[in-house]
């Protein structure tokens, strides 16, 4: 069997090839030996029981040393550049507890709520966009891009004037092996300078919010302690960068795919529009075929097993949850899109226990809100050609979702 779906991003470039690649996959074990010539070895981890056991146990298995795939190049020209950033992903505990904490309130149930309001102004705007659109638009540019950057950059406390540029720098970090997205680089300093454009503007911040702080998220990183000591200069950029990107461009890829499903399955439109008390369930399936974060990769501390396969201490697994919320042994016809699905909910696209997505709340919300509003104003939908999907190996979204559709005259709910 084909493991190359695990590593080559060209292949996460047609997503419907890959998720019957990956199904099929399943019929062979939960757990695959993947050997390459650009990556070190590891374990490619698809069944979801077994995901879960591994996020289960961080003492067994670790974020740190290296928290996502990377390439043998890629290990040497870090390396030769020096040290690099460090985010919430990159940690294990105790460290990852005591940074988590700083910011965790803001993104707890309670916290997000506050945002409501927002997040329905956002979402009526996205509804005005349909409509002066005259039936064809391509959604993931002109909407779903948009939205969730203005929600958690206006939680940042960013100025709108940035958030073209922190959409491209995004882009760039995630897509920096998409020909369409990445930066043009001839030399690992060149290719490396996305990570230092964020590094120079985060800093900026960093003292702006110090001489002058405000009540917004950036106020409250700049100003973050930890062990009663102010936080490193690199893992305060982590911070920055993790919430300022992900925050963002994992949400806008599945509100693209949620999208692109309704049109693609005309009963399951229908269905929402006729029952739009499905709309928190419909997001929940929507997430678990998005599953934007492909992966993430841990360490094994000590000889353990993972699906009665004997994994070695040192070796080197990656949690691949887009394969796991396919796992038919959890998920009936887990290719198929439905809004019903009674354990639509049980995806990990979140991940689970310590590393559960710190934003998953408030993308939840930003999801349901739009798709409130987006199904109570459209009244066909189909796609107006082919969706087009980033390559990359740990996060990757659609670039392009044209679609074709009529609006209702009811005007916005």
């Amino acid at each position: 069997m084909q493991t190359d779906i695990f590593h080559n991003e060209h292949r996460y470039g047609d997503m419907a090839s890959w998720r019957t690649e990956a199904l099929a996959l399943h019929a062979s074990g939960p757990i695959h030996r993947v050997e390459s010539a650009s990556h070190p070895p590891f374990w490619g981890v698809i069944g979801h029981d077994e995901v879960m056991m591994i996020e289960r146990h961080p003492e067994l298995f670790t974020n740190e040393p290296e928290a996502v795939l990377i390439t043998n190049q890629s290990l040497e020209e870090r390396d030769a550049l020096g040290a690099q950033i460090r985010t919430l992903i990159h940690m294990d505990a105790p460290d990852h507890t005591k940074y988590r904490k700083l910011t965790n309130e803001w993104f707890k149930p309670a916290g997000v709520k506050r945002m409501q309001s927002r997040l329905d102004e956002l979402s009526a705007e996205a509804v005005a966009t349909m409509r002066a659109a005259n039936g064809e638009i391509d959604f993931n540019q002109q909407v779903a891009v948009r939205y969730p950057l203005q929600v958690i950059l206006s939680i940042l406390g960013l100025p709108t004037d940035d958030y073209p540029r922190m959409l491209k720098l995004t882009q760039e970090l995630f897509g920096s092996t998409d020909p369409d997205l990445q930066r043009e680089a001839a030399t690992p300093e060149e290719r490396a300078q996305v990570v230092f454009d964020f590094y120079n503007y985060f800093t900026e911040l960093t003292m702006a919010r110090r001489e002058n702080p405000t009540d917004d998220l950036a106020s409250l990183i700049a100003n973050g302690k930890i062990d009663g000591e102010p936080m490193p200069d690199l893992e305060t950029m982590g911070y920055y960068v993790i919430i300022a990107t992900a925050g963002h461009d994992t949400t806008a890829a599945s509100m693209s795919e949620g999208m692109l499903r309704l049109a693609e399955n005309p009963d399951q439109f229908a269905r929402l529009k006729a029952d739009p008390s499905l709309i928190p369930n419909a997001v929940e399936e929507m997430i678990r075929l998005s599953s934007p974060v492909r992966h993430f990769m841990r360490t094994a501390v000590e000889d353990t097993e993972v699906g009665g396969q004997p994994v070695a201490k040192g070796d080197w697994l990656m949690l691949n949850y887009a394969a796991a919320n396919l796992d038919p042994k959890q998920f009936d016809n887990p290719l198929s899109f439905d809004i019903g699905r009674s354990n639509a909910d049980r995806h990990i696209a979140f991940g689970f226990g310590t590393h559960f997505c710190l934003g998953a709340q408030l993308a939840r919300l930003e999801l349901r809100s739009l798709f409130t509003h987006l199904i109570a104003n459209i009244d066909t939908l189909e796609p107006a050609g082919d969706a087009t999907t980033s390559k990359a190996v740990f996060v990757s979204g659609h670039k392009s979702v044209p679609l074709r559709f009529t609006m209702t005259s009811a005007g916005d709910i």
